[in-house]
Formats: C-alpha cells, structure tokens, sequence
C-alpha cells in the first residue's frame, strides 16, 4: 500500500474513556460488544492504559498485585483477546496488560489484534512514569499495518512526554498513534496539550484515550493531523467518542503543508549536511529524514 495515495482511507473509531476492570473480571467481552451495539460501523476499538488489570492498592502491594495479573505473552489473555476480536470482526485495542517476560521481568504492554483472531502488534512501555511504576522499559518503537487502511503506533501514557516515541513512529509511517493512559492526576491538561503538540509536530492523528473516574480523570481526545481537535470526552465521566478518520489526511497535511504552510518532512534535501544530534550521539541524515512507506520499516 502506497501510504502517500490520494485514496480516501476511512477508518472508523472507538476510544472507551472507562474505569479498569478488577483482574479476573471476566466482563470484557460484553463492555466490546455495547460499543459495537452502540456504533455497529466501528472497525478499531480502542481501551485505556491497563484497562485488564485493574488494582486497588499502593506501593509494595499494588507492585505484588500487577506482578500477579501478568502473563506471558502468547498466553491464555492474548488468546481470549484474538479469539474476541476475530468472532467480532474488528480491530481490537484492549489498552494495555501486565506481561509478564521471558526473563522474569515486568513490561506494561499494548496490543491490538486482527479482524482475523491475530495478535497484529504489541507494544512495551518505553517510558514507565518512574519512580511509580514498577515496570521494566521496552526496547524499541513499535508500529503495526491495519489492512483495509493503514498504519497504527503505540505510545503508553508517560511515552507522550517524550517527543523522540511519536517522532520515531511517525518515521515508521504511523498515520494514527494509539495513546492509552492512566492519568489519575492533575497533569492531564498538559497531557491534553503534547496530544495535539505530537500530532502537530509529526502530521498524524493522535488518539489519547484516559480512565475514566473515579479512578482516573477523563479527558479523551482524538486529534488530527494539524493538531485539530475532531473529539473529546470532557471531563471523568464514562463515554464512547466514535468517529471516522480518513488516514489520507496524514498525505495530504504533508503534500500541502500545515495550515497549507509548514512541511516539516519536506525539510531536507539530498545538498544538505548531516546534523550531529549531541545528546543520542546520532544525526539527522536527510536522506534517512522522509517517513518510510509500505514494508519499507
């Protein structure tokens, strides 16, 4: 797929703004389909940070509890999760898991799973919210293909602070980055402000969707690739924001610009110099500056 067309590439939306479910809660299936009840169109659903493994403790004793919730990740939840995804017919983003690692370790990790039944990427969180979180950091940025539109990263909630993650995701060629979080404290609003940042900066959809209260404070929003926002679900409350994004506005932001101004991935020419970047001992390299498109990853 040529992910600079100018076909129109729809792709229905659903981002839950829910409080977790209690480990073990065996619920999920139905809360899927109410959405789908509600919005029968939708093609990606999409859940908050840890949305499987809630907890209701602090300190040693939560960190006891998320290690206990954590599984493998070709274990039974993933299967449960692919086998509901692929009776439903639709992609599935359940937020985030405990998953527990080949060597003991503790990783916050999302997933999507296919139409088909299929585990199509998960993601480790790089940047756990330390010292609060217990989780060990993944390794590496991670993007996955939607078949019938396009591409999809992942970023876990702190990882929005970073600007390197959507940066390296949007290079990927992510046309949508899926943000599940657990903000259960005052910084959404500025959280609020790096969704639109993020997607401003890299010409892509950013959809942050938040637990809802009481238990954390709302405030999901989905954002376009000029950094509009195309919904938000104000304030704690429970809700669906549902709609339908044409991820060849990514293209199309890009051919003609930002406010039909600003290219930023048009930068660089083949003449210019490479940039040392001191602080990662790395470059920018313009011939390596333009997102990459396809299987070229």
């Amino acid at each position: 797929m040529d992910y600079f067309s100018s076909m129109p590439r729809p792709l229905p939306i659903a981002l839950v703004q829910a409080p977790p479910r209690p480990v073990g809660d065996d619920g999920f299936a139905g809360e899927v389909e109410a959405v789908l009840g509600r919005f029968p169109d939708t093609r990606l659903i999409a859940f908050p940070e840890l949305h499987l493994c809630g907890v209701d403790s602090e300190g040693d004793e939560r960190t006891e509890q998320l290690r206990a919730a954590a599984q493998p990740l070709a274990g039974k939840r993933t299967k449960a999760l692919a086998d509901l995804a692929g009776d439903l017919g639709i992609w599935l983003a359940p937020g985030t898991v405990c998953e527990e690692g080949d060597h003991g370790e503790l990783f916050n990790t999302a997933l999507v799973f296919s139409p088909r039944g299929e585990l199509a990427g998960w993601y480790r969180k790089v940047f756990p919210w330390r010292p609060h979180e217990p989780y060990d950091p993944g390794d590496r940025f991670v993007v996955a293909d939607l078949a019938e539109a396009g591409r999809v990263g992942f970023s876990i909630c702190y990882d929005a602070w970073f600007p390197e993650v959507t940066r390296h995701l949007a290079w990927m060629g992510a046309e949508v980055v899926l943000n599940p979080v657990q903000t259960t404290t005052p910084d959404r609003a500025q959280e609020l402000v790096l969704a639109r940042a993020n997607a401003i900066v890299n010409q892509v959809f950013v959809a942050s969707v938040n637990t809802a209260g009481p238990f954390g404070m709302g405030d999901s929003l989905l954002v376009g690739p000029e950094g509009d926002v195309l919904g938000a679900l104000p304030g704690s409350a429970e809700g669906v924001l549902a709609d339908t994004i044409d991820l060849d506005e990514v293209a199309r932001v890009r051919r003609v610009g930002t406010a039909g101004t600003n290219r930023m991935w048009a930068q660089f020419t083949s003449a210019d110099a490479p940039l040392d970047l001191p602080l990662y001992q790395g470059r920018i390299d313009p011939d390596r500056w333009r997102p990459r498109e396809g299987d070229d990853r």
